[in-house]
Formats: structure tokens, sequence, C-alpha cells
């Protein structure tokens, strides 16, 4: 079981999450990486930077036991930076450190205690938030794209037709 919940936590990240990533990014507008539509808003390359310093804390250092180098604050104060392909390869990069530590888990390390971004957990939990976490930006980063993209955007993660087709049988 245990096996299971590491490989699908992995999958979701590298196979699911990070590819409807790229293609909101392809969507976006590339002079609207940093747009946000207020200064308490985050923008599309925010959340690129917030995820893989997430990632990095969370599974390869709390989980992994790497140096915890993390600077939360700047990647919220940043109004400028990278673009948003280099941003995205170094998340790309970090998911794969990521699943590599995921596939060296065992059920033990779920029941074990971590203390992470000064928060005690337990392994299944941290895997739990980093997942539920990942998917909440993406939601966002989608909407961004959308949004900025316009009407005409074409961004669709599901064949409506078939979900539906699916439904009525």
């Amino acid at each position: 079981m245990t096996d299971t919940f590491f490989e699908e936590s992995a999958r979701y990240l590298r196979d699911v999450y990070l590819p409807r990533l790229a293609a909101a990014l392809e969507t976006l507008p590339t002079e609207d990486v940093w747009w946000r539509p207020h200064p308490e808003a985050i923008s599309f390359g925010t959340i690129l930077s917030h995820l893989e310093g997430n990632v990095r804390q969370w599974v390869l250092s709390g989980l992994g036991g790497q140096p915890d180098e993390r600077d939360r604050a700047s990647e919220f104060s940043a109004e400028v930076g990278p673009d948003g392909r280099a941003l995205l390869a170094r998340l790309e990069a970090t998911v794969e450190q990521a699943c590599g530590v995921l596939a060296g888990l065992r059920e033990q390390d779920l029941e074990r205690s971590f203390t992470i971004q000064g928060f005690e957990t337990t392994g299944w939990s941290a895997v739990y938030h980093v997942v539920e976490h990942f998917s909440w930006h993406t939601g966002q980063a989608t909407w961004i794209a959308k949004a900025r993209a316009g009407a005409g955007h074409g961004l669709a993660f599901y064949d409506e037709a078939r979900i539906n087709a699916a439904r009525n049988e």
C-alpha cells in the first residue's frame, strides 16, 4: 500500500501537475509571468518559485534530510525574476529529485515525526501537504494564464464530451 501511495504522490507531482503548469505557461503571454492584479496578489512567476521552494523544503529537506536553505519570504516579495521557462525548469528538476526521495521512503517513514517549516508533522501529512499544496497553486496558475490569455485561451485538461458521454451511459 505505501509503495502505491509514494508512486501516486510522485505521479501527481510529475505527470499531472507539472504538465498542467507547462501548458498554462505556454498559454500565458510571456510578458505576464510576473503580472499581479494588485500588490497583495501573487503572480504566475511567484507560484512557480514558491512551489519549487515548498517541494525542496518539505520533501528534499524535511523528508530527505538535505539542508534547508529556503528563503520563503523572497518567493513572495519578488516582483520580477527569471522567465517562466527557467522557473519551470528549476521546478521540474526539484520535483524529479523529490520523486527520488519519495521512491526511497518506506512505511516507517510515514509514521515518523518531522519538524518542517516549524510544524510538527508526520511523513504521511508532509506528503499530503506537498501534493495538495501543489494542486492548489496549479489551479491558481491556470486561472492566471486563462485570464491573461483571454477568451480564446484554449487551455483545458479534460475532454468534456467524453466525460459527459460516460456520465450519460
